[in-house]
């Protein structure tokens, strides 16, 4: 039966398709246990399913880039579900144009702010000067952040994986927090979560409200666009 088992992965293994659907499949099953949770905010399904793949390669031996070449159609639909964002952020247009100024404010404040604590605190737990570079873009979405961390001297796989851990504990720490501020805005809360925590707490963000993710969408946005023109001088007058 062994051999059999070995010999049927080895099949499987060699097929693009498999990592896709294993991909499918353990988003599936953390969003499942995430509702039978009682949408428990650390039950996040990203948290889980990455938690599952990276067991699962790590059991099976299997590469990244074996497993990239696979599920790469995932990564590629990112695009166009980044851009579908603005049907929702739409539906909110007359009230973001009431709360332009705010909006500014916020988003100025907010990347300042995770870039500076980031450097300083890394500084002051006497973190290496790449290591702090590779924090300083931490809640930029993912490739905007490898790509400025490659610019100012960070290492961008490090970074990549900062930029994750970010979104994961914005998701599951941003509703306690907003709680204990008393901040009950939905536009608030969801555009402070998108400043700080990216795609995956502007994924979070809609699963609360369809408002609160339209402003996470926003701040996400312009971060991310916001972040690589100010990032590279700030860095090299903090360095």
């Amino acid at each position: 039966m062994a051999p059999r088992l070995d010999a049927l992965w080895v099949y499987l293994a060699a097929s693009p398709l498999l990592w896709l659907a294993v991909t499918l499949v353990a988003y599936q099953l953390a969003f499942h246990v995430y509702e039978r949770c009682g949408r428990n905010p650390l039950a996040n399904p990203v948290l889980l399913s990455i938690t599952f793949l990276v067991a699962l390669l790590s059991a099976t031996g299997t590469s990244y880039q074996t497993y990239f070449d696979g599920a790469q159609f995932v990564h590629f639909l990112l695009g166009p579900a980044t851009v579908a964002l603005a049907v929702p952020l739409y539906a909110q247009l007359r009230r973001v144009r009431s709360m332009i100024l705010p909006v500014v404010a916020g988003l100025v404040a907010g990347s300042l702010t995770a870039a500076l604590t980031a450097v300083a605190i890394a500084r002051v737990l006497g973190a290496s000067l790449p290591t702090q570079l590779s924090l300083a873009p931490k809640s930029v979405t993912t490739p905007i952040a490898m790509g400025i961390a490659e610019h100012i001297g960070g290492i961008p796989s490090l970074t990549a994986v900062l930029v994750i851990l970010t979104g994961i504990v914005g998701a599951i720490s941003a509703r306690t927090l907003f709680d204990a501020m008393k901040i009950r805005d939905p536009a608030i809360r969801g555009f402070a979560v998108g400043v700080a925590s990216h795609g995956i707490g502007t994924a979070r963000a809609f699963q609360v409200s369809e408002e609160a993710g339209a402003f996470a969408a926003l701040a996400m946005g312009l971060n991310g666009a916001l972040t690589p023109l100010f990032l590279p001088t700030l860095v090299r007058w903090l360095v």
